[in-house]
């Protein structure tokens, strides 16, 4: 049976009815930012599908008619559409990201590690307890403005804190263009109070540590019971992982969910952007600076510093500031290296086997 796919392409000369179910594509997530990279013949022949979990060996897709396995093959992550070649689908076309959400891997290997794609908005969720941590609530911010994805930041356990006003009241001090939300996951309030980001056609992830409610969030969305959440140790507040790869689900409202395992270190690369924009006010105030080069260190004519002796900036946010542009300009730079000596061996080793076959 041939589908019809004209929906899914950009101007189609179909009127649609705003009242008709959403195909399963289009709560997949299916945007005309995907749309426009396809044509009728090609969507016809491959169809697009989305990676909705990896595994050891395989990726998990959905499409119209198609949830299967496939060989791990394209270069993708979960969250990515795929054109489904199902002669060879290991050579299955990954289209063009509208969004995507990495970081230097952990360890002493100089690799990136793709966490998302093709996230509309990024919930940081944190607890009204020992996890809050502004520094890491930075390093996930600056991960969303890079990926020019709209970043949430939201706290949980707001039902056993005496002081969730002043949770929020530091969460509000990253950036007045964050959104902050308190809120007990275990109740109706993640419908209710997160309801203008989960909206049809759109995907949004969890991101933050193990324990603090990412997958208890992800099942009140769902509406899944089947979800398995766990406690944080009361004696710490550390959580325990429960969600041990990011996988995709589909609200019954018609958006995509990602839940992600805990991550406490986040080791930034290629954000510069992202960092900038966080800092847009320090980033300002340094173009003051007497030097371009400025470190703000001991540089006479230096306004970071001025400001620092008026006391009109903070130091502890001046010191973050710098200690993230140092590590992302660090690890770029190595990673680029990285880059350039794999490409340099991969080139030497095509030379080798070509003048072996002379």
């Amino acid at each position: 049976m041939t589908r019809d796919y004209s929906n899914f392409l950009p101007n189609s000369n179909k009127k649609i009815s705003s009242q008709r179910p959403l195909t399963i594509l289009e709560k997949l997530g299916w945007q005309p930012f995907f749309a426009q990279q396809v044509d009728i013949e090609e969507i016809e022949k491959t169809p697009p599908v989305r990676i909705t979990e990896i595994h050891r060996n395989s990726l998990h897709v959905l499409g119209e008619s198609i949830d299967t396995l496939i060989p791990v093959g394209p270069d993708a992550t979960v969250g990515d559409w795929l054109l489904y070649n199902s002669d060879a689908p290991n050579t299955s076309r990954v289209l063009e990201r509208k969004s995507i959400f990495k970081r230097r891997a952990a360890g002493t290997a100089w690799d990136e590690q793709l966490i998302a794609a093709n996230i509309d908005t990024a919930f940081i969720v944190t607890s009204c307890n020992q996890d809050f941590n502004i520094a890491r609530l930075e390093r996930y911010i600056a991960l969303a403005l890079e990926a020019d994805v709209t970043p949430v930041v939201i706290l949980t356990k707001s039902d056993l804190s005496d002081e969730v006003d002043t949770y929020i009241e530091q969460a509000q001090s990253i950036s007045r263009n964050v959104s902050v939300i308190a809120l007990d996951a275990r109740r109706e309030e993640p419908q209710e109070k997160l309801a203008q980001w989960c909206t049809p056609k759109q995907t949004v992830v969890f991101l933050g540590s193990s324990g603090v409610g990412k997958s208890t969030l992800t099942k009140a969305l769902t509406r899944n019971s089947d979800i398995a959440t766990q406690s944080i140790r009361e004696e710490d507040a550390k959580g325990r992982h429960t969600t041990t790869s990011r996988q995709l689900h589909i609200a019954p409202d018609g958006f995509t969910i990602m839940d992600t395992p805990g991550m406490r270190e986040i080791q930034l690369t290629d954000v510069a952007s992202g960092v900038n924009d966080l800092f847009s006010d320090l980033l300002e105030l340094s173009f003051q600076c007497k030097f371009r080069d400025c470190k703000h260190e001991t540089e006479p004519g230096c306004a970071i510093n001025a400001a620092l002796e008026n006391k009109t900036i903070d130091a502890d946010r001046v010191a973050r500031w710098k200690k993230l542009i140092a590590e992302e300009e660090f690890n770029s730079s190595t990673l680029a290296q990285r880059k350039s000596k794999d490409k340099a061996l991969g080139k030497l080793i095509k030379q080798v086997k070509k003048s072996g076959r002379k």
